[in-house]
């Protein structure tokens, strides 16, 4: 048994091969698990390596799987921020330092499995990601949706893949810009020389748009806090577009540039604060969308997390 999905290929889509196209709007989901799911274009069964033609229907199959991890290995380590439910999905406040499902590593502990160990979730999303249908990094906090039932889980698909939804991060970052707001846009891909990170390229990649507002600044510890809005949604594109125009986010590990900026901390409770937090401030605030199966119009506002009040009152002490 499995679950129909249908996508249209537009003018940008042209000449992109089948399986890439359906990864971008697939996001909870491999290519390896796209692989093994039925696949036509136009009616006709055909092979991932197809390119594209604008007006292109894609019809998928998901197959259903049962999630194993529902099990006595579910492990409810936190306890559930809820900020609304109904039959058909759930939305949390994810805290920060939590991995969304299991992986290498991390066997237990996980988003998902503590929801499971709360409700059921749509099998649409896959043994691992059940009722997933978009990720937050381990170390970002904030708001998320999650599918219940399968009805739900093919209507946030279609949701995220188009776009059509606002989705709003607040973040600290080093340096004071001269703007109040920007465009970024920069297509992401995978980094050529470390296959772990992202970064902007020239060619190639994927299209990606981020609107960035100035909340506040702090000139003496050369800090801004910004609120993002994506208009697009890559892997890790917050942090990238943001680390490579100039503005990377503190106590991000990986494109934070910590180590270079240290020395000209002279606020003594900024400098531990930095040493002490090993996650980017970053912080999924707002999402609004309708809902997948009733329509209503939906609007959920996330509270900022103790670590980035802290942080706040730090900078606000040195003024």
């Amino acid at each position: 048994m499995g679950d129909d999905l249908t996508f249209i290929a537009l003018q940008s889509d042209i000449g992109i091969r089948l399986d890439k196209f359906l990864v971008g709007k697939m996001p909870s989901f491999s290519r390896n698990e796209i692989h093994g799911f039925d696949v036509s274009v136009n009616g006709k069964i055909c092979k991932f390596s197809q390119r594209l033609r604008e007006g292109d229907v894609v019809s998928v199959l998901v197959k259903k799987r049962e999630s194993n991890i529902a099990s006595d290995n579910v492990s409810s380590t936190f306890d559930l921020d809820i900020l609304y439910e109904d039959d058909d999905i759930i939305v949390i406040n994810k805290p920060r330092g939590v991995v969304m499902y299991p992986s290498a590593g991390n066997k237990t502990g996980t988003l998902v499995q503590n929801l499971l160990s709360y409700t059921k979730l749509s099998s649409l999303g896959g043994e691992i990601r059940p009722g997933v249908v978009h990720r937050l990094d381990k170390d970002t906090s904030g708001v998320m949706v999650f599918a219940k039932t399968d009805e739900a889980y093919k209507g946030l698909v279609k949701i995220f893949s188009n776009h059509n939804l606002v989705r709003k991060y607040i973040c600290f970052v080093w340096g004071v810009p001269n703007w109040e707001s920007a465009d970024i846009t920069g297509n992401i891909a995978r980094s050529s020389r470390n296959r772990q990170k992202m970064s902007m390229v020239k060619t190639g990649g994927k299209p990606a748009q981020t609107k960035v507002t100035v909340l506040d600044t702090w000139s003496h510890a050369g800090v801004s806090l910004f609120r993002c809005s994506l208009l697009t949604g890559r892997t890790h594109q917050i942090r990238v577009h943001l680390s490579a125009h100039g503005f990377p986010i503190l106590c991000d590990p990986v494109y934070g540039r910590g180590n270079s900026r240290l020395g000209s901390v002279k606020d003594i409770d900024l400098l531990n604060f930095i040493k002490s937090n090993n996650g980017q401030m970053l912080h999924a605030e707002f999402l609004e969308f309708k809902h997948p199966v009733t329509g209503k119009e939906l609007c959920f506002k996330s509270h900022i997390p103790d670590d980035m009040e802290s942080l706040r009152s730090i900078l606000n002490s040195i003024g």
